[in-house]
């Protein structure tokens, strides 16, 4: 396994992090527990996680679920690097108005309680705001934030589909308040969801967060069965979107079957290749796809590939403002 620093952090995490939320909906507990024994034992350190996965009223299963597989002892905990996230509501935890989704300190401190006792730990080594909420001051956040690892409660602060611009505004209100801020951050990056090149991965880059891609085979449609209309498949809700960019996934098929790599593996290769991407977030359903995963780690993608693949999925033509103007 390959192993980097997350962001300006010195937290050292592997080039995939484990995807927990099809854990309770998609994947039931035993199969669960086996893809999280099986990525520790190939070197994969960095879970990620959220409050609301397990969704509506089953929020917080999956989540309930790691906390089980931790209790098992071990050291499964002490190898892992745990993220999770909070912001949407939440089935119970909160009560009124305070139970809308949205961040606040009130909110930051009851969810992460509540995180912390379905997890059966301490401590949370990453602990990131799912979304942006404009409506709340950075005094506010950073201060409920700073208050949370003081008491050893987490280690880091990460953010989840924040804009460039507000990556910065929040990396000078720490500046300002001599913390550290963010570290991290995720978001969705694809070859057919490039937009982040213009704006959040130079930022990212530039102030120091490593960034973590969600959905980086766009919801199954980069995968190996998204040409193949079958009931059940992994491209199964994605017809409409299959015949849209059918002729880039046929070229990119293509391209993938030159190289004798399925289109998964390919994909989150051409991922890792940014030198702003920590690590993907891969979400396995089964034991299956989790190992099959594990080989995107050794593809090399040269020049002339990604060069094809330019040709193939164009980007937004580089970072801002160069990508548009003189």
């Amino acid at each position: 396994m390959k192993y980097t620093a997350l962001g300006k952090s010195g937290m050292k995490v592997s080039r995939l992090c484990l995807g927990t939320m099809n854990f309770g909906p998609a994947t039931d507990e035993k199969e669960a527990f086996r893809i999280m024994d099986a990525a520790l034992d190939a070197g994969v350190n960095f879970f990620d996680t959220a409050n609301i996965y397990g969704w509506g009223e089953n929020s917080g299963l999956t989540e309930t679920i790691i906390g089980r597989w931790f209790n098992q002892g071990g050291g499964r905990r002490e190898k892992v690097v745990l993220a999770t996230k909070f912001y949407g509501s939440m089935s119970d935890p909160l009560d009124g108005p305070n139970n809308e989704a949205g961040l606040s300190s009130y909110k930051l401190r009851r969810h992460l309680e509540a995180s912390l006792k379905r997890l059966q730990t301490d401590h949370i080594e990453l602990y990131q705001m799912h979304h942006v909420d404009p409506s709340v001051t950075w005094d506010e956040l950073w201060g409920a934030f700073e208050v949370a690892v003081h008491q050893g409660k987490i280690g880091y602060v990460g953010s989840s589909n924040f804009a460039g611009w507000q990556i910065a505004v929040a990396q000078a209100a720490a500046q300002n308040r001599h913390f550290l801020g963010l570290v991290s951050e995720q978001h969705k990056y694809s070859l057919t969801c490039r937009l982040p090149e213009l704006e959040v991965l130079p930022a990212s880059q530039q102030l120091g967060l490593g960034v973590i891609p969600w959905s980086p085979l766009d919801g199954g449609l980069l995968g190996r069965n998204a040409l193949k209309k079958i009931e059940g498949s992994r491209s199964g809700g994605n017809a409409e979107r299959v015949e849209k960019h059918r002729s880039q996934l046929e070229q990119f098929a293509a391209l993938c079957q030159e190289l004798g790599e399925p289109q998964d593996n390919v994909a989150l290769a051409w991922v890792l290749k940014n030198p702003a991407v920590t690590g993907p977030i891969i979400g396995p359903r089964t034991l299956e796809q989790f190992e099959s995963s594990l080989r995107s780690l050794e593809i090399e993608l040269d020049e002339s590939v990604m060069k094809r693949l330019d040709e193939i999925f164009p980007g937004p033509g580089g970072a801002a403002p160069k990508a548009y103007a003189w």
